[in-house]
């Protein structure tokens, strides 16, 4: 399936930018909730709706599949056999938690502070279930307690999970520190990457990560509905899916609605986890967002983020707001979070704070409210206008 009027081999970022038409009049920093569509996104999925006005090709939905799993790969430093289709990252944690043979008395270690609701209720469900330990650190100041969370693997610990960025406050985590803790100590190192792929550089080849789950609405630019599972090729290959569907069993080039001869063999690695069948508009979706996340650069595109989150955070500590971590911190990337922790999601108990996020959004700026915090989450499209028009609604929000 062609992409029409595909982008050029390279683009910088004012490029990049003008191909978010809907961002003309609108500051958006919220793709830490979800992202806006870009030019070749739309494109590619009118290309997709006009084939099914008669059917659709078949085959070239498959090369389509097969180029985005392909893609991802390429983003993360894997080989494709090591990429799972999900439909999101729950069903990719899900897969993974219930695929190894758990026994009661075995444990799980998570800080579910700082974790999104649905990296919790995996392990309760477990523990419901299977009678599994679920050993929950609290949080240290929006960041993960890394030394606690290695002091509490022990020869029962099955899973250490995290996310890449927490889920809010945004501060990115230290994977290789934790990863090579469990590695030493025989746990799986699960991570939650919602707030971080298609943003900043994740490379699996080099870190010591078990598998990884992501979706594809988010930094990667794409739509819901679909998502990609990252497992290592080693625990893959011994791992039993719960569910099994035909794409998760290898019989070479026979039919998609083949069925073998009574001796099931699963296909390598992650793919044996593939349900059919796919959300094909959604892979054609971010087929188109991740060739443009690559002509861009993911590096290009986490120096910029994470220099405008900076110019951000530090500009609303002068105005005399509670920045998370204060004007700079070491681990923050591409999320600014503002106000006291609570629990408030879509709307803040902090009066103060939601006078301000209406303040924001009654003059065009698209932001989040997680856990009481107003949450400015940015990528490739941002620039220093939008961080300066946010400053301004500020201030003078501020002074009223």
């Amino acid at each position: 399936m062609s992409l029409p009027n595909t982008p050029p081999a390279s683009l910088d970022l004012a490029q990049a930018r003008d191909l978010f038409p809907g961002l003309r009049e609108v500051v958006y920093m919220d793709v830490a909730g979800r992202a806006p569509m870009c030019t070749p996104v739309r494109q590619a999925l009118n290309t997709y709706f006009d084939a099914a006005q008669t059917g659709g090709d078949k085959a070239a939905m498959f090369r389509s599949l097969e180029a985005a799993r392909s893609g991802f790969a390429r983003l993360v430093h894997c080989h494709p056999d090591e990429i799972a289709i999900t439909k999101n990252i729950s069903e990719g944690l899900n897969i993974v938690a219930t695929s190894l043979p758990w026994r009661a008395g075995d444990n799980v270690v998570v800080c579910e502070a700082l974790e999104h609701a649905n990296n919790v209720y995996v392990w309760r469900n477990l523990q419901r279930r299977l009678g599994i330990e679920i050993r929950n650190l609290h949080s240290s100041d929006g960041q993960y307690p890394v030394q606690d969370m290695i002091a509490a693997i022990d020869s029962r610990t099955r899973i250490v999970t995290a996310c890449t960025h927490t889920f809010t406050p945004g501060f990115r985590t230290d994977l290789h520190t934790l990863g090579s803790a469990c590695r030493m100590a025989g746990a799986l190192f699960l991570l939650d990457g919602a707030q971080s792929l298609g943003i900043t550089e994740i490379d699996l080849s080099r870190l010591p990560v078990d598998a990884l789950a992501v979706s594809t609405q988010k930094g990667l630019l794409g739509l819901y509905g679909m998502g990609f599972l990252y497992v290592r090729r080693e625990l893959a290959q011994a791992m039993e899916p719960v569910y099994l569907a035909r794409f998760g069993v290898d019989l070479g080039e026979a039919g998609e609605a083949a069925a073998d001869d009574g001796v099931l063999a699963l296909m390598p690695a992650a793919r044996r986890f593939d349900l059919g069948n796919y959300n094909f508009p959604a892979a054609v979706a971010v087929e188109a967002s991740m060739a443009l996340l690559q002509q861009v650069g993911i590096a290009r595109i986490e120096a910029h983020t994470r220099a405008l989150a900076a110019t951000l955070a530090q500009g609303l500590t002068h105005l005399g707001l509670q920045v998370c971590g204060g004007a700079v911190h070491p681990t923050r990337d591409h999320i600014v979070s503002v106000g006291r922790p609570g629990a408030g999601h879509n709307a803040s108990g902090d009066a103060r704070m939601q006078s301000l996020y209406e303040s924001l959004s009654a003059q065009g700026v698209k932001l989040s409210i997680r856990k009481d915090m107003l949450r400015f989450s940015l990528h490739l499209y941002n620039n220093e206008a939008d961080v300066s028009r946010v400053l301004e609604i500020a201030s003078r929000w501020r002074s009223q």
